[in-house]
């Protein structure tokens, strides 16, 4: 049993589905309208014509009709090496996902009664993931009896921005869920 769609062909065989992407859009033999305007490979106009007399100009030129706008009245395609385009688009999708940055939110645990060094030392690694562009999310989870004085939490978590103050703002103010506090702190514009 095989079900096909416009754009993903499903097989069952044998309790094992394949999924089988088709291309998303039509070139060559496969653009079947009547009529479609030509565009060349410099990008000038060659008209209005059948789909079959496209494809022989393409061929003779050694090159790929391409259905560039399905949804124009006639459709537009174009000539052109349609394996080049594919591995140059390829190419720039790949270098702009490697330029793009991507944001982490890095957690810091503090306790209630930490020490002020070791407060210290957690706010220089907090100052370190706020330089390099990342958000902290600062967190303490309350113990037995220390449920009762959460304020005693928000008061270390205060602290605790007081010491990295001038590299970040509060995005979120220290609040109470449960058995934990948190705070979320982002770089400063």
């Amino acid at each position: 049993m095989s079900v096909n769609s416009a754009f993903t062909l499903i097989i069952f065989w044998e309790d094992t589905i394949i999924i089988n992407k088709q291309p998303e859009v039509e070139i060559n033999q496969r653009i079947r309208d009547r009529e479609i305007r030509l565009i060349g490979e410099n990008g000038e106009q060659l008209g209005i014509m059948s789909a079959e007399k496209a494809n022989a100009i393409a061929d003779d030129k050694n090159l790929d009709l391409v259905k560039i706008s399905p949804q124009a009245t006639p459709p537009v395609c174009k000539l052109m090496d349609y394996s080049k385009y594919k591995f140059e688009k390829s190419k720039r999708d790949k270098e702009a996902k490697k330029n793009q940055k991507q944001n982490e939110t890095k957690k810091i645990w503090l306790s209630m009664t930490i020490d002020e060094h070791d407060l210290k030392t957690k706010a220089d690694a907090a100052k370190k993931f706020l330089i390099s562009g990342n958000k902290v999310e600062v967190s303490i989870r309350m113990k037995g009896r220390q449920q009762v004085h959460a304020k005693l939490g928000i008061e270390v978590m205060q602290k605790f921005y007081n010491m990295i103050e001038e590299v970040c703002s509060i995005e979120r103010a220290p609040s109470t869920e449960g058995r934990n506090i948190f705070m979320v702190l982002a770089t400063k514009k």
